[in-house]
């Protein structure tokens, strides 16, 4: 029998000893039941198929629960992280059932006024029946050929009315800009002002023309998701019309639609989160990115979004560094592939956020993206990626960015405009 086991760590709420609330979780999520049995078989099954508490940290207190609970409170809310290890055996190595494990009905449990699933420890078995990003860092810029900076990247938003030819002529001007990387939006699929597969034409035709008469080819994700037949259709258009990456909302087709085009993908996967902030917002609820990202990451993406620093969102400034850094860490331990996924920076990001990102995570490897902070430069689309690859050539240098602009007139133009 599998000896392996999976563990999850929680931040938990609760009104009554800790121990005793760790105890419920673990029970609920592997061999609890309404009445208790017994024997030799009941007996067996918490030998072999129970969860175990594997430790308890309890750190604070506070005087109200997060959450509603329907019974009385008792008193203090006592704060812990709590760690929960299942045996492999109980959901064999399927993504689906591993979550179902760690993340089911244990928010609903009476015992916690709040639980937050905070990381997940995966075991290397999951390489069997998951691959992993196929491309993830490397393979992307082998892609583009960006070696020693970010990729510049933007979005463009097809989803406000631009029919196939619009948006071929606003990818032309962001093409013949210099960037290196653009996106759909997230709301864009195959809407009848802009059916997918004319839109994949048309742009790559420009795509394919700039690339043949400069030798770089930009890479632009091209949103795929939809229906699981759809997705492999729709991916294999691209892959047709030379396209060089497909994009997913990664909540939205899930883990098994996710694994399966992985599968049957030859391009890279740009998994984008929308709905992270229905998952993550309530600090007694949900997901950290830790735990949310190793399931995608393993089941195939090559690209994850981690929101930006001082973006337009909810999100802090710590979360987006702790999420990005751990899109970088290795999935697994010594003797197995880092399997890294580079971490996309978007979110109202201008060439003053640079310095800082670069700072908190010391590496270029990332798509660094800013829709109005490149095409809104009073220069023009050129002037606004060559400020942001401007920003960061200083700050990799480690020169301040508004000394390095006295000598590039595009980066101080853009330090004005966008102060």
């Amino acid at each position: 029998m599998n000896t392996e086991r999976f563990s999850a760590t929680y931040l938990i709420e609760t009104d009554i000893d800790v121990a005793d609330a760790a105890a419920v979780i673990a029970g609920e999520a592997s061999t609890a039941t309404f009445v208790k049995l017994t024997g030799e078989a009941a007996e067996r099954v918490e030998r072999m198929h129970a969860a175990r508490v594997e430790q308890i940290n309890e750190f604070g207190a506070r005087d109200a629960p997060s959450l509603p609970v329907a019974r009385p409170v008792k008193g203090a809310i006592r704060l812990a992280e709590v760690t929960i290890s299942w045996p492999l055996a109980n959901t064999g190595p399927s993504l689906p059932n591993i979550l179902a494990a760690v993340a089911g009905n244990l928010s609903e449990c009476r015992e916690v006024t709040g639980l937050r699933l905070v990381d997940i420890d995966l075991p290397p078995t999951l390489l069997g029946p998951y691959q992993g990003p196929a491309f993830g860092i490397d393979g992307t810029r082998q892609l583009t050929a960006v070696h020693g900076r970010p990729l510049i990247g933007t979005i463009i938003k097809p989803s406000v009315g631009l029919t196939p030819r619009e948006t071929a002529e606003l990818v032309e001007r962001l093409v013949e800009g210099g960037i290196d990387f653009i996106k759909d939006d997230e709301l864009m699929a195959d809407p009848p002002h802009c059916p997918f597969e004319e839109r994949v034409k048309a742009v790559m035709t420009v795509i394919r023309r700039h690339a043949e008469r400069t030798g770089r080819k930009t890479m632009f994700a091209f949103n795929i998701t939809g229906e699981m037949d759809e997705m492999l259709a729709r991916h294999d258009v691209v892959v047709r019309e030379g396209g060089t990456c497909v994009m997913v909302s990664l909540n939205w087709v899930g883990m098994p639609g996710l694994a399966s085009l992985r599968k049957h993908a030859a391009l890279p996967i740009h998994g984008h989160r929308n709905g992270w902030g229905f998952l993550s917002r309530c600090p007694a609820l949900g997901f950290e990115f830790k735990a949310w990202h190793k399931v995608y990451r393993l089941a195939g993406a090559d690209h994850i979004h981690v929101n930006g620093l001082r973006n337009k969102f909810s999100e802090s400034d710590e979360s987006v560094i702790a999420s990005a850094r751990s899109c970088l860490a290795p999935l697994f331990g010594d003797g197995y592939p880092p399997l890294e996924v580079m971490p996309v920076f978007s979110s109202g990001q201008t060439v003053w956020q640079v310095a800082d990102t670069f700072t908190a995570i010391g590496t270029v490897d990332l798509i660094h993206a800013a829709g109005g902070g490149i095409m809104a430069h009073p220069g023009g689309i050129a002037a606004g990626v060559t400020a942001l690859r401007q920003a960061w050539e200083a700050a990799v240098a480690g020169v301040p960015v508004e000394k390095f602009a006295r000598s590039y007139p595009e980066l101080r133009q853009a330090l004005n405009k966008f102060a």
